[in-house]
Order: structure tokens, then C-alpha cells, then sequence
């Protein structure tokens, strides 16, 4: 059902320019230090087009939108920017570590053209709901660029691996742009121009049905525009370019594919205390400390904590800490009734540990409401576990709770259920280069 086309993409001229120099991250993970680092980098830098700098004097002639706009001009006209010759599928592999481990992996996929398809549709599914500001945002940039520079990271379900097959074999090629970004990422791309390769893709996606892994804003927005397109054209071409849209598909089946924990930290809650919120949570989930009594104790503790949170994860292992010289693991009780706990709660998100999380632990025991949860009035997110419990201990958080990662079988399930999961539940890792392919929305 997924509709797939090539196209002739905007790509940086490598005779012109080092990748390294001018690719950036996605526009929602640059911070305002990354954002100067990649002004400096280069004058030929995505950022004033991703993410550029708002000024104290902004006008509807002169602002971020309209400055992205005048510097995609600049970059085409000196051949910074050039349009491949000829339409194609781009082979689009990341190797990388996975963070805070020795794993190492590659993950392979492939850069298209999908037609934009209105969720009702049951052909483009997603996992969360979205923000309006974000959407105003991209949407009013691609309203004055008419460019895509990020990726739409999509999943599909591939048991048989055809296009990975295909992809295995262009990986032992030379690619055509190679480079290692900030984190240590190594980004590959190749062309494929083959009529018959591209005929093979679009025949093996033709019955797949897409999930959104990251990129729900820029999706939507993508949908705003169409309709926006639609609406002035007072009719609808199947072909216009707007009615497409550029993502880097994967195959759910594939290895390489990583999904990092998005860790809570509990903070300004009145009246905290941990004992009454131990015992609080008893009613829902056994709870198992291990204490330690100095910084090499402390050590091995975490390391014994860690491990068995993982081993514990069939129960819906959550892990606690909130200094006092111990970590705990809770572990739903076995036997729980969670239909008749969570009556409102679909059957496929009570077997999430981040929902039972928020409904169990937060809503329940500590009183913190979705909509404090949605504002961020007593929550915050981390990545990293290190930063978690320094966080706790350097006072700014009262509690940390520590979360496994969620698995990508159950971001499809929640999805095509038609669910959702809560807010910053899913970090897939690593992100997907702007720039590295560009999309023009005014061109054929």
C-alpha cells in the first residue's frame, strides 16, 4: 500500500564542500551551542535552512523562514547545492555504538519518495500525538522554502528482507558520500539509478503499510502543506510534487535497529517522601533494594541493579532511585488484575512499562496528572542513567525512574492498533542526517 518513487534529490557538491562541514542533525535535537557550532563550521552550513537564527528584529520580509529561503537560493546558485542527474532510490546505512556500551551496529535502509497518505487511510500509522507549536514552525519554513532537508524515519515489515538483500550487496560498493558525524556516527549513501533495482523496491514496498519511528511533526506538516497546496490549485494532481514526501525506510526485521530508554526525573513535588511512596506503590509492584555503603560498593550495586532490571523485564521492571544510599527495582506484582486497575488503559499499552509507569507510579501514587506530565510541571527527561541518578544526587531531582528500552515489535503494535504511547517514549538512535538529500517541493 505504500506508494515509493524516485527522484532526483539536492545533495551538497563534495567537490565544493567537506559533508562533515555542512550536515547538521535534525532540527528538533540542535541545541543553541550546536546551533553556533555549526554556524562557525562552514559558511555553507544546512543550519541557516534547518535551524537558523531568530534576530532581535524579525519582520514578515525579514525572518528565519525568509533567510532559509535566500540561502537555499545562494547554495543552488553556486552550485553548492546540485541536482543529481537522474532520478533515484538512495541506500542510506549508519554504523555506530550503541551508547553507554561496546555494542557495535549497522543500520541499513533506503531514502524514497512515499505518498502522503492521511492516517485514516491505514496506510501511514503513528506511535505519539504531536505539539502545535513545532508544526507552525516547520510548516511555515516549508511554506517559504518549498525544500525537505530532514528525513522521515519510517518502519516497515519485511519478513522475506528482499530490499535488505539488495541493500547488503550496494554496501560492499564505494558509496558516494561518506562521513563521520559529532557522535561518532559513520554515514554512507549510494545512488541507485537502475530502473530495475528501483522497479524491485517499489514492488516489494507496494503491500507494506509505514510507522512513523521519529518524525511525527515534520509528517503532519508535510500533510498541512499538501492540503494547503491542494486547496490553491482548486483540484488534485496525484503527481504534484507536494503530495509526496522524502523518508528513510527500514525494515523492522533488519538488525542494527536501536531504541534507547528515555528516563523520567521527578522534581518540585511538595511534601516528597519516599517511604510513603514505597509503600503506596506496594499495592501495584514488589520492590527489591540494593543498598550499598561506599563509592566502590555503590559500583557493583548498580551493576547488579542494572543487570537484574533487565532480567526482570517480562514482569514490567522499573527502576527507582532516590539517593539514600540504595537503588530498587520494582516489578508488577504477579497476579495484578491491570484490566480491572487500568480499565481505560487499551490492552497493548498496559504492556508498556512507561504507561505503567505514568498510570501506576506517577498518577496513582504520587498524584502528578497527565496534564502536569504534558507541561513538564514536575517531570523531566534524560537520556543517559549516569545523568539520572547525579541529577538526584546533586538535588535537583527528587527521584529518578529508570525505564528499559521499548522494543520496535511494540512501537508497531501500539501503532498499528491504532494507539499511541506517551510523550518521549521512544529514542531511536542514532538520528537521521539533514541535508544529506534534499527534497524540492518546486521542482519535478
Amino acid at each position: 500500500m505504500a506508494e515509493i518513487r524516485a527522484f532526483r534529490a539536492y545533495r551538497y557538491n563534495t567537490d565544493r564542500v567537506a559533508p562533515a562541514e555542512v550536515l547538521t542533525q535534525p532540527y528538533d535535537k540542535i541545541t543553541p551551542a550546536m546551533q553556533e557550532r555549526y554556524y562557525a563550521a562552514s559558511p555553507y552550513n544546512l543550519i541557516p535552512i534547518e535551524k537558523g537564527r531568530a534576530s532581535s528584529d524579525e519582520s514578515p520580509e525579514n525572518n528565519v523562514y525568509t533567510r532559509a529561503a535566500a540561502k537555499l537560493r545562494e547554495l543552488v546558485a553556486a552550485d553548492i547545492l546540485v541536482r543529481d542527474p537522474a532520478p533515484a532510490i538512495y541506500a542510506y546505512a549508519q554504523e555506530y555504538s550503541v551508547p553507554g556500551t561496546n555494542t557495535h551496529r549497522t543500520r541499513k535502509g533506503f531514502i524514497a519518495l512515499s505518498r502522503l497518505e492521511d492516517y485514516e487511510a491505514g496506510v501511514v500509522f503513528r506511535h505519539e500525538h504531536t505539539l502545535s507549536g513545532p508544526k507552525a514552525d516547520r510548516l511555515e519554513l516549508l511554506r517559504k522554502t518549498h525544500v525537505q532537508t530532514g528525513l522521515l524515519f519510517m518502519l516497515y515489515d519485511d519478513p522475506q528482507k528482499q530490499i535488505d538483500t539488495m541493500l547488503d550487496k550496494i554496501g560492499n560498493t564505494s558509496p558516494a558520500v561518506e562521513l563521520k558525524d559529532e557522535y561518532g556516527v559513520t554515514h554512507r549513501l549510494w545512488a541507485i539509478t537502475e530502473a530495475v533495482a528501483i522497479d524491485r523496491i517499489q514492488s516489494a514496498m507496494a503491500k507494506r503499510k509505514l510507522v512513523i519511528a521519529d518524525g511525527h511533526h515534520r509528517y503532519e506538516t508535510a500533510l498541512a502543506y499538501r492540503n494547503e497546496c491542494r486547496q490553491r490549485a482548486n483540484s488534485q494532481n496525484p503527481d504534484a510534487p507536494y503530495e509526496f514526501a522524502m523518508m528513510a525506510l527500514f525494515n523492522t526485521r533488519a538488525s542494527g535497529l536501536t531504541i534507547l530508554p528515555t528516563h523520567r526525573l521527578i522534581r518540585s513535588l511538595p511534601d516528597f517522601d519516599f517511604e510513603k511512596f514505597r509503600s503506596q506503590a506496594s499495592k501495584y509492584f514488589d520492590w527489591y533494594g540494593y543498598p550499598y555503603y561506599s563509592e566502590e560498593e555503590r559500583q557493583e550495586s548498580l551493576k547488579e541493579f542494572t543487570h537484574e532490571m533487565e532480567r526482570q523485564r517480562p514482569r514490567h521492571a522499573i527502576g527507582i532511585y532516590a539517593g539514600g544510599g540504595a537503588f530498587y527495582l520494582f516489578a508488577l506484582k504477579r497476579g495484578l488484575d491491570l484490566e480491572q486497575t487500568l480499565p481505560k488503559v487499551s490492552p497493548a499499552q498496559r504492556e508498556l512499562d512507561v504507561v505503567l509507569l505514568h498510570k501506576l507510579l506517577l498518577e496513582k501514587c504520587l498524584k502528578i496528572t497527565a496534564e502536569a506530565v504534558s507541561t513538564e510541571q514536575n517531570i523531566s527527561y534524560v537520556r543517559d542513567m549516569n545523568e539520572a541518578l547525579a541529577a538526584v544526587d546533586r538535588k535537583e531531582a527528587q527521584m529518578a525512574c529508570l525505564l528499559n528500552p521499548v522494543r520496535v515489535q511494540e512501537v508497531v503494535d501500539i501503532a498499528l492498533g491504532g494507539d499511541v504511547m506517551p510523550q518521549k517514549s521512544t529514542d531511536f538512535y542514532p538520528k537521521l542526517l539533514s541535508g544529506l538529500v534534499i527534497y524540492r517541493l518546486d521542482e519535478k
